[in-house]
């Protein structure tokens, strides 16, 4: 699909999901590094009939974690991709520890 096509894509109007022109927008990373990342299948974005990617909030919010990572401690793509994984595993073991507090 070439460049151009991708940025005419508009999601259907009922539609909460988010074309990449969006996410480049609203997170101000390079398309190029939001499509390393797809590559990486770090994000798995769904796809039109033909062939535009549509992002969910959950995306845009691992994207925009990682867009403030680069900018913040000047770091690659996939850096920055390892850094946010690894701030995900322990929000979720934290959740998990304190539901079994809630047990106790």
């Amino acid at each position: 699909m070439d460049i151009k096509k991708r940025f005419e894509a508009q999601p259907p109007s009922s539609s909460k999901r988010l074309v990449i022109t969006q996410v480049v927008e609203m997170t101000g990373l390079e398309e190029t590094a939001v499509l390393e990342l797809i590559s990486m299948e770090w994000i798995r974005p769904g796809t039109t009939g033909d062939g535009h990617y549509l992002f969910e909030t959950r995306d845009l919010y691992r994207l925009g974690k990682l867009a403030r990572l680069r900018k913040d401690l000047d770091i690659t793509t996939t850096g920055g991709s390892i850094i946010v994984d690894l701030l995900e595993r322990v929000e979720k073991l934290e959740t998990q520890i304190e539901e079994m507090r809630k047990l106790i």
